[in-house]
């Protein structure tokens, strides 16, 4: 059965003791399975602390991310490479001790507007992190998910299939692609057809709307795309970002 979650910022605008509190009160109070917490610094996140509230409000949690242009993986540049590398594992850590199951979100890339193609030699430079990565993340229990994202986030990974062929490139079974109605709304010419394409290869799902508003307020169409994924057979998480 699917988990049902909800991002933290539906409810905070960061992670301070107070605002930790509240979201993850509010998250369980409103009767969700987990939340999602932002790490872009995970030596924010007091994962100790954090660990308590979670474990008292009877929810788990994941994790979200992207890369900087100063820890780009699929760079080429080896300092980047290498300070990319460091942050996720880091990051890993820091989910390990919040009891997290997932760390999702742009991992593959900087979280940033590209104003050049990206390479096949970055592509493979990217995965070959990645691989490394996902067995610390498989020691650990997690699993990673690859966000699809709009062009204007990454111009690596825009489409379910491109996220499936670089998962294949990684070739670890906790590497998986994660979706977001969001951004396919903007970049998959049928999402519904991308989610059955992906099939087991989708680990992670990030339901929103079209001008990241309430549900049904857009133009997504949602049952279509969890029709889609009743018949791909997804099992994970489904967290609501908006």
């Amino acid at each position: 059965m699917n988990k049902l979650g909800l991002h933290a910022n539906v409810w905070v605008a960061g992670w301070s003791e107070d605002e930790a509190a509240l979201a993850i009160a509010k998250t369980a109070e409103t009767g969700f399975d987990l939340i999602e917490i932002p790490a872009l610094d995970a030596g924010r996140l007091r994962p100790a602390e954090t660990r308590k509230r979670l474990d008292a409000a009877g929810i788990g949690c994941t994790l979200s991310l992207g890369l900087d242009a100063g820890t780009d993986i699929s760079s080429g540049d080896p300092a980047l490479m290498k300070a990319g590398e460091d942050k996720l594992r880091t990051t890993l850590s820091v989910a390990r001790d919040l009891g997290a199951t997932h760390v999702c979100g742009i991992l593959y890339s900087a979280f940033q507007k590209y104003f050049e193609p990206p390479t096949q030699a970055g592509i493979e430079a990217s995965a070959e992190v990645m691989s490394r990565v996902a067995g610390y993340a498989a020691e650990n229990g997690i699993t990673l998910g690859m966000e699809v994202v709009n062009r204007y986030e990454s111009n690596v990974l825009n489409t379910a299939a491109q996220a499936v062929a670089y998962c294949r490139m990684v070739d670890a079974p906790n590497v998986k692609v994660h979706l977001d109605a969001y951004h396919m709304h903007i970049e998959e010419p049928n999402p519904v057809e991308a989610i059955r394409a992906t099939g087991a290869d989708l680990g992670y799902f990030h339901t929103g709307e079209s001008h990241r508003g309430y549900i049904g307020s857009g133009s997504i169409d949602h049952a279509g795309l969890f029709r889609a994924l009743v018949e791909s057979g997804y099992d994970g998480p489904i967290t609501y970002e908006s």
